[in-house]
């Protein structure tokens, strides 16, 4: 095997591995460790998510407490779970090569350098193999605490540690070697640009000279579309547009096809830009490559719009979505108060998690009512969402919803459907909220002026902002930095 796939983060990395649902599961504020080559593996979840994964059927049973030693055998088991594959496991009579990464040089490597690589041993801005990052941060002194997360009844501090992404001092793949290729799939997000354009500028800053994009996810393997040759010239102002410079699609060929394409192409490096289905494509890949003993990296840039990524604190484009859902929110603030008992109702990403919904509604102070996937709430009855409103009307005299997608899916039509990623086709909750509100308030005698906002594409299709180009220079730089060091 040559592939290697774990998913990037900003200051860490995890393996592809967990790239099934459950790594894609809505946390808030939350971090759970759940491999997925674990089939027995479970999860405990609250309402609020918050959830902690324990081998076995039963949790109490997963791990002895009673057991002295229980403490140093769940950080060394969480250590070789979270173990990050070298290219010397592979392929023990690999070649290493010193960096020629540097920031100290800012243009690529020529020829005109002693031997082709550069060696800077001066500079102290390489990262050590063994560097790692400490997860959690709180350490909780009761189980009862706000937002505790304990692994024992005594919430005993534990320490769990992730290796740490960033450039090597050595390197596994020569540059003029290598042909990198980018792929970008599923939905699009603000931030693709940034990311593509991080990758090509650090891959030449390497030395690399052949970088190519997969047009329109992996049906860009197939032998209808041609790639797309990258350089720094092509993607230098390709930030300051949203989408994606290569396009995205959902599906393509099945994975033994898309490797002979990569084998045929002569690509030895792909980057990987997707979510939960995407991912798990990388993962078969990675798999196909392993069984035919490819000296190839997969490398997995994690992508969701809802922030709902375990182990990392923010994905990119979250902070894009939630400035731009402002102006969502604001117009139908104006349209509820200017109305004679107005209500507005805007409808946000989120499939499983609330993050988009529940940080916009922060923000703009302008939300009575946020409706979320991780919390259950009833439409009708005492307590119901309909009782509250019709409350809100009379006091307040107009009322602004934020719904979700994925809230109160018990509520509308279940479907079968899936889209070509795997994911379920989810019920439009908003739609049924309109509609409900519509109808209750017509049973009793009183007016309602409803008005429904959904601004899902508009926010997705836009340039990242500020905060989120950081991030993905970031994420963009240690995808490369790390898997030419392939350790």
């Amino acid at each position: 095997m040559g592939s290697l796939s774990p998913a990037i983060t900003s200051n860490l990395i995890l393996p592809a591995k967990t790239v099934d649902r459950t790594f894609f599961h809505g946390l808030i504020g939350s971090v759970f460790a759940c491999p997925g080559d674990r089939p027995n593996m479970i999860r405990l979840c609250k309402r609020s998510r918050r959830c902690v994964a324990f081998a076995g059927k039963n949790p109490m049973s997963a791990i002895d407490f009673s057991d002295p030693e229980w403490k140093s055998k769940f950080e060394d088991d969480f250590e070789k779970r979270f173990n990050i594959p070298h290219m010397r496991d592979i392929f023990p009579d690999a070649v290493s090569y010193p960096s020629t990464f540097c920031l100290r040089m800012r243009t690529p490597v020529s020829e005109e350098f002693a031997k082709g690589y550069p060696s800077d041993e001066e500079w102290h801005g390489y990262i050590n193999n063994n560097d790692r990052v400490l997860l959690k941060v709180i350490r909780y002194s009761s189980p009862t605490s706000a937002g505790a997360e304990c692994i024992d009844p005594d919430c005993t501090w534990v320490e769990q540690w992730i290796h740490r992404a960033g450039p090597r001092e050595k390197i596994y793949f020569k540059p003029e070697d290598v042909k990198a290729a980018i792929i970008t799939c599923g939905g699009l997000c603000p931030g693709l640009n940034d990311v593509i354009r991080q990758i090509v500028i650090t891959l030449e800053i390497y030395g690399v000279k052949k970088i190519v994009g997969i047009p329109f996810g992996y049906r860009g393997f197939g032998k209808e579309l041609a790639e797309i040759p990258l350089s720094r010239k092509v993607v230098q102002n390709v930030h300051l547009s949203g989408g994606s410079l290569l396009g995205v699609s959902r599906g393509g060929p099945n994975v033994s096809e898309i490797v002979d394409s990569m084998q045929e192409r002569g690509i030895n490096m792909l980057f990987v830009l997707g979510g939960n289905g995407t991912h798990a494509g990388a993962n078969a890949i990675h798999n196909e490559l392993r069984k035919r003993g490819l000296k190839v990296a997969v490398v997995g840039v994690p992508k969701t719009i809802d922030n709902d990524i375990l182990l990392m604190d923010k994905t990119f484009g979250f902070d894009t979505a939630v400035e731009e859902a402002q102006r969502a929110i604001n117009s139908a603030y104006i349209e509820a108060h200017s109305a004679y008992r107005g209500v507005g109702i805007v409808k946000l990403m989120g499939r499983s998690s609330g993050f988009i919904a529940m940080q916009a509604a922060l923000a703009s102070g302008q939300i009575d009512i946020c409706l979320i996937p991780e919390v259950p709430f009833e439409l009708h009855g005492p307590h119901g969402v309909l009782k509250h409103l019709k409350y809100l009307l009379e006091t307040k005299g107009s009322a602004v919803i934020c719904v979700a997608e994925g809230a109160g899916q018990s509520f509308v039509e279940k479907t079968n459907a899936k889209d070509a990623s795997g994911n379920t086709v989810l019920g439009d909750i908003g739609v049924h909220i309109q509609q409900e509100i519509k109808k209750y308030f017509k049973e009793i005698g009183d007016p309602a002026d409803v008005k429904y906002i959904d601004p899902t594409y508009m926010i997705r299709a836009c340039r990242a902002n500020a905060s989120d180009g950081i991030l993905c220079t970031v994420l963009g730089q240690n995808a490369l930095s790390y898997y030419l060091t392939a350790a």
